[in-house]
């Protein structure tokens, strides 16, 4: 501690890159710091460094890290512990650029999988960023002191030690991160796809703001015929809404809520923190949202089940073009999550492209099936449910022909659910057809997929690897500029960030193998899995946050050809 001052005194004044000489280990009484990484001027990505409090100190109870869940529910709640911390006892700002600025990879509704802190046998550790201070380019001494001797000691203080935080508070958010991961993994055993549990507050407050809409929602409440009751590990017996395997739709009138179920299913893949409203809205962590995603890339991608007999006689079964069509791209999007090995779709009305959804009789009279490509997505949802295992949950609003192949029709009135399946398939029994049934090939086995490994190089320039996420919607790999904005189940761009990061680990470990897309990423996560998030990157960072399989293969699968 008294070395690091010293080297302050030292540099006040000097050049930035002085700063240089701090890189090591500190002794500061209560923990250890290191700095890890100084950035090279104020302007530049701040500097990392890493706090590690031993155990004897910490003091955290084994029991509340005992096993993966409880272990991610801890480091998360001491990661949003550290940032509140942060906001209230760090000055911020004090120089040039980003000089003064402290911050820690944490927050959001979600609870990831994190490498910010990690807990272990030999204590908590925490990545912080500091900006060091200067003006200009002259290093500002003690400002950088300032932060390190009284600000730091402070967040370590509130955020790092259990004496300092409320233990009740501690428990009930991994109790609650525990109860949905246990109702989540039920699904299945019940032949469910998702569960919502009664008095979840599905709003939000806006369309990017992700926190609980808190005036005027009214809290859900499921249909008795819907209702199933579940017992919990820690919360006991909940109730709520149950949507069984097969097909379901949810219909209703514009702005009742029909979206706002959706979207609540969407994220139930996550588990969320303490008041965020949809704790125990959970979906199978397999399910995944395609929409129509007009102008993406598609390379490779046997469409021919949705899309065939194409004019001028193109390819459907190996089909590839750099500008998609509404009905080609969610076609692909659809087969793609299906050779992610997706059991559940999440499909959206307003998001689809309607001729890929359904043509109705007048349009089939007039234009003759031999003249039309596209098998809309009504005559294979069926199919993929009774001979994939792969269930669908739609939006839908203006078309009552799915009536017919659904197994649950809920309706959205004012929020409320209600479920209106009868009903609902007395009307399709009244309607008479005058069209035959449409007679289609089986969409057989998804086989699996490879790409060259050429189209996996994350070199830009000079530069061996350049990856990077300058949002959520956005990967910055190699020579390329990913779009996922269409991949919506993303929720933070640390995510995005590891995304690049698996690519690159997948293509130099597995890529080459002779295994297909899935089973290659399958291996990369297991080894995540196995041995933390550190093992993607060649140096010490705290901003990466775990995402699934399926939005590492959607990464892969909107990587454009470069001619």
């Amino acid at each position: 501690m008294k070395r690091l001052s010293l080297l302050l005194d030292q540099i006040d004044g000097r050049s930035y890159k002085a700063y240089k000489e701090l890189k090591g280990v500190y002794n500061f009484g209560i923990c250890a710091l290191s700095i890890d990484h100084v950035q090279g001027d104020p302007y530049a990505a701040p500097s990392r460094i890493s706090i590690t409090v031993p155990p004897e100190i910490s003091t955290f109870p084994a029991h509340l890290w005992d096993g993966p869940i409880r272990k991610r529910a801890l480091e998360d709640y001491l990661g949003r512990a550290i940032s509140r911390t942060i906001k209230a006892s760090v000055k911020g700002r004090r120089g040039t650029g980003k000089s003064g600025q402290v911050s820690i990879a944490s927050g959001g509704q979600q609870v990831l999988a994190r490498n910010a802190v990690n807990i272990s046998s030999m204590g908590v550790e925490a990545r912080i960023t500091v900006a060091l201070p200067a003006d200009g380019r002259r290093i500002l001494g003690k400002e950088a002191q300032e932060i390190f001797f009284n600000e730091l000691p402070l967040v370590i203080n509130k955020g790092l030690l259990i004496e300092n935080l409320d233990l009740e508070k501690i428990k009930f958010h991994i109790e609650s991160i525990e109860d949905q991961d246990f109702l989540r993994k039920r699904l299945a055993e019940e032949s469910l796809v998702a569960f919502v549990a009664d008095n979840s507050l599905l709003p939000r407050r806006t369309g990017i703001d992700d926190r609980p809409l808190e005036k005027d929602a009214l809290p859900f409440k499921s249909p008795e015929s819907l209702a199933k009751k579940m017992i919990l590990p820690n919360r006991g017996e909940v109730r709520g809404m149950a949507i069984p395997e097969g097909v379901t739709l949810v219909v209703g009138g514009g702005f009742h809520g029909k979206s706002t179920l959706l979207h609540a299913l969407e994220k139930g893949i996550y588990n969320h923190i303490p008041g965020d409203g949809r704790e125990l809205v959970v979906t199978d962590p397999t399910a995944v949202k395609v929409r129509a995603e007009d102008g993406r890339s598609i390379t490779g991608v046997d469409i021919s089940p949705f899309i065939d007999n194409l004019p001028f006689h193109g390819d459907t079964v190996n089909f590839s073009t750099e500008n998609a069509s509404g009905s080609t791209s969610q076609a692909a999007n659809i087969i793609e999550a299906l050779q992610a090995d997706s059991k559940l779709l999440l499909i959206d009305e307003d998001t689809s492209a309607t001729n890929f959804m359904i043509r109705d009789e007048r349009m089939q009279a007039l234009i003759a099936g031999h003249r039309e490509p596209i098998t809309p997505f009504i005559h294979r949802v069926r199919e993929l449910y009774e001979y994939q295992g792969v269930s669908t949950v739609i939006v839908m609003g203006g078309c009552g022909d799915y009536f017919d192949v659904s197994d649950h029709v809920i309706m959205m009135d004012t929020y409320e659910p209600l479920d209106v399946t009868e009903k609902a398939h007395r009307i399709a029994a009244s309607v008479s057809k005058s069209l035959p049934p449409v007679k289609l090939l089986p969409i057989g086995k998804m086989k699996g997929r490879t790409l060259p490994i050429e189209r996996l190089s994350a070199r830009r320039g000079k530069k061996d690897v350049n990856i990077d996420s300058p949002d959520v919607e956005t990967l910055l790999f190699g020579e390329h500029r990913i779009d996922l904005s269409a991949v919506e189940q993303l929720v933070h761009e640390d995510q995005t960030r590891t995304i690049g990061l698996l690519i690159h680990y997948y293509a130099q470990k597995y890529a080459l193998q002779n295994i297909g897309l899935r089973e290659g990423l399958e291996l990369a996560l297991k080894d995540v899995e196995e041995n933390g998030l550190d093992v993607l990157s060649p140096w010490k960072v705290g901003n990466l946050a775990l995402p699934r399989l399926h939005e590492v293969a959607a990464a892969i699968n909107r990587i454009r050809v470069r001619g």
